[in-house]
């Protein structure tokens, strides 16, 4: 992991985290295999000691981690999550994040690219679901106890001498715990799995998207879908039709840039396809029920707000 690179996506993901708001790309030291990393939240702590885990960033990169012992914060796109030993973290790329003062927080943190995991049915739609639950806190102790064994096993095989790791392995146990979130209860409101394979390649195809296109026609153009199929699957997976789904999208990357950088809002709107900053302007208060500026003004001071969970 390597510190404010603004790294470009080289994963055929489209996730662009190259722009304004610093980033962390996937480059750990001395790793045995690529594209796969784990270790204590701890650690990690001591190897980025400069503060910059403490500033919002983007990863290019999936993490996820599991707190077994303290408490503390961690804020990830305008929501911050208490977090205690259960609590279950994953951020996706391009996703903008902060951590919290370094405190009593422990855990177990893996980072792997997105195209490290073996692709077969449950962890693709978990890979895919851009969307999906950022927090989770296990219910029962026996989740506790079955995901932290996965991740347990993962630590074990990593840390064996660096010529006897297996890349296969650690894949296997990787999709394994993914499977084991996959089973985990969730509402409607926060898993896009009911919305099946279309919805999975609509929200791939609006990550690269966004920026260039709201127009739903055109996605299904690219995605060999009518308006109506994708409707429905939006539907399924969120209760929304595909045009607030694509419009939420660009409206999220707007308060990103608008919250955690300094770049004009005349350059924001741009960025995100809009030939006049008026039109961005309306459209952005159509979705918030504020003003860029104003948007930006209330988050000056770089604090993410949001409810506290």
């Amino acid at each position: 992991m390597a510190v404010a690179q603004d790294p470009r996506n080289t994963d055929g993901i489209g996730v662009e985290t190259d722009g304004p708001i610093p980033g962390f790309g996937f480059n750990p030291p001395d790793a045995p295999v690529s594209g796969f990393e784990t270790m204590e939240l701890a650690a990690l702590r001591r190897r980025v000691s400069d503060g910059s885990l403490e500033q919002v960033h983007r990863v290019d990169f999936h993490t996820l981690t599991l707190i077994t012992e303290g408490s503390g914060v961690h804020t990830v796109d305008f929501v911050t999550h208490r977090c205690r030993p259960g609590t279950l973290l994953w951020v996706r790329p391009g996703q903008v994040q902060r951590f919290g003062p370094a405190g009593t927080m422990n855990g177990t943190h893996l980072l792997f690219t997105p195209a490290f995991p073996p692709r077969f049915t449950g962890a693709e739609q978990l890979l895919t679901d851009w969307y999906g639950p950022v927090c989770r806190q296990l219910g029962t102790s026996r989740e506790y106890a079955t995901l932290s064994t996965l991740l347990a096993q993962l630590t074990a095989e990593y840390t064996r001498p660096a010529d006897s790791v297996s890349g296969e392995i650690l894949r296997l146990l990787l999709a394994a715990a993914l499977l084991q979130i996959y089973r985990l209860p969730h509402s409607h409101a926060d898993s896009g799995s009911s919305g099946g394979e279309v919805y999975a390649r609509f929200r791939s195809q609006l990550e690269r998207s966004y920026a260039t296109t709201r127009r739903a026609e055109d996605y299904a153009h690219q995605l060999g879908y009518t308006v109506k199929t994708l409707t429905r699957a939006c539907l399924a997976a969120t209760g929304q039709p595909v045009k607030q789904v694509i419009d939420a999208r660009v409206a999220l990357e707007a308060q990103r840039l608008l919250a955690h950088t300094d770049v004009p809002v005349s350059v924001i709107a741009r960025r995100l396809g809009f030939s006049e900053p008026t039109n961005f302007g309306k459209f952005f208060f159509r979705l918030t029920g504020t003003t860029p500026g104003d948007f930006r003004g209330e988050h000056r001071d770089h604090t993410v707000r949001g409810a506290l969970r």
